[in-house]
């Protein structure tokens, strides 16, 4: 704040409405909740029961893990919801960080998702999408990688011709996971047996060791992760102020109330010792229920679940940059919108290309690893951003105030502090060096595009 500027007059250039953006903004609230639900539910829901059980191995402790991690989605989404309606900006995170700290913090998280955090995540959909289409349609491992690539291309076309057309492969594509997985459960209780399942055995929630509730935590926040994708492309949602707060929060309370019907499904068909021994749980769930035909039922459920998830990061992490290039933290023409579709079509390009070159030259270990440790430093700054607007700008406009506050902010960053810390302590050196590595250069790289950039305009 300038010494001349009042409180109420930095407020007033706080409006949500202050700067608005060059894209129309055509995304309802139901299609604005299926960009959440479609992000959030990916694959994590059919790899990560097994892998909790074997950490927990008691039904207590595998039910609190998954609550808990539900719990810190959900505080996670009322803190955010407070900057992405008084920021409803294309961008979100990015927004949040430039706002509350400055242009290098936010530069960086633009860097991170640049070099690292998008083409990971787009890699790693694309791979899981493309080896259950293998076990479905039988072709070889060594096509996998470009089923994987011809996807990301796929959904960039039809996000590059229209957000509606995005939307409505989003709306379709999480109707049909999430009917799909309830589908599963609703069958689990009415035509499974549940006499030998977790469900029938005794309720103990005392883990086999805490350390293992940690690591199981790590885990289940990897499945509960797309919480904040929303806000990359609020500045094309419809009246943001009311839509954004809605769709973020009732998003976050449907995948927790999905993420639990499946378990209490899994836990009813199978032990603890089935479901820890298992390498693909939502499948022999499946069978249970189905017979031999249950390992198709999840390789399609599993093929919708991640196309809706590809398409959903395709629909919101090239806003990031479109919203670094219109800072003039990037290359501008990456600020481009095509004149007819007006969509940003050249960041959704640079995505697109960098998500095909991930794939092509990572494995999904890789990928996975550098998404977590990239994308968690981010979340905590932006939330802890609420704090430091509220002290800075206590006069600006917030239609949306974060519930529980201080609390509730405070209880997302103790927990993301802490999966941080496992997240690093339990992947490989590689994983921690080529994140935190590729975050570092990120300074350098900063000013020296200030340096380039103040030459150009002095010339």
């Amino acid at each position: 704040m300038r010494p001349t500027e009042s409180p109420d007059a930095v407020a007033a250039n706080h409006r949500p409405d202050a700067a608005p953006d060059r894209l129309p903004r055509r995304l309802g609230v139901w299609t604005a909740a299926a960009v959440l639900v479609g992000s959030t539910i990916g694959s994590g829901i059919f790899r990560v029961p097994s892998g909790t059980a074997e950490r927990v191995q008691t039904l207590g402790a595998f039910s609190l893990v998954w609550i808990v991690g539900a719990l810190i989605a959900l505080v996670g989404a009322l803190t955010i919801a407070e900057l992405a309606a008084m920021y409803p900006r294309s961008g979100g995170i990015y927004v949040f960080l430039r706002e509350a700290y400055g242009p290098l913090p936010a530069f960086l998280f633009g860097w991170t998702e640049l070099m690292v955090i998008r083409p990971s995540a787009l890699g790693a959909i694309a791979v899981i999408f493309a080896e259950y289409s293998a076990r479905l349609f039988g072709f070889s491992e060594g096509y996998v990688k470009w089923v994987a690539a011809g996807a990301i291309v796929l959904l960039a076309a039809a996000n590059v011709r229209s957000v509606n057309w995005g939307g409505i492969v989003q709306n379709l594509s999480t109707v049909a996971k999430v009917g799909a997985i309830l589908g599963l459960a609703l069958f689990a209780f009415v035509m499974g047996s549940g006499s030998t399942g977790a469900l029938a055995g005794p309720l103990s929630f005392q883990p086999a060791s805490w350390v293992g509730f940690g690591l199981a935590l790590v885990s289940v926040m990897w499945a509960y992760d797309g919480w904040a994708d929303l806000t990359f492309i609020a500045g094309e949602v419809k009246d943001p102020s009311r839509t954004m707060p809605r769709a973020i929060i009732g998003g976050v309370l449907a995948v927790a109330a999905i993420y639990l019907a499946i378990n209490a499904a899994y836990l009813f068909l199978l032990s603890m010792d089935e479901m820890a021994a298992s390498k693909l749980v939502a499948s022999d769930a499946a069978q249970k229920v189905f017979g031999g035909g249950g390992a198709g039922v999840v390789a399609v459920m599993v093929m919708l679940s991640t196309f809706g998830a590809l398409n959903g990061a395709m629909m919101t992490g090239p806003r990031i940059f479109y919203a670094m290039a219109e800072d003039g933290n990037f290359f501008r023409p990456i600020a481009a919108v095509h004149p007819t579709w007006r969509t940003p079509y050249a960041a959704i390009l640079l995505a697109a290309g960098l998500g095909v070159s991930y794939v092509l030259l990572r494995s999904f270990q890789d990928l996975a690893d550098a998404f977590v440790l990239g994308i968690w430093p981010f979340y905590a700054l932006a939330v802890a951003g609420v704090y430091v607007l509220r002290r800075r700008l206590p006069n600006a406009e917030r239609p949306y105030r974060t519930w529980g506050y201080p609390v509730v902010p405070f209880i997302f960053l103790a927990a993301a502090v802490g999966m941080l810390g496992n997240a690093a302590w339990n992947s490989g050196a590689r994983s921690n060096f080529f994140s935190f590595g590729i975050i570092l250069l990120g300074i350098p790289a900063y000013y020296l595009w200030r340096a380039v950039k103040g030459r150009s305009a002095a010339a």
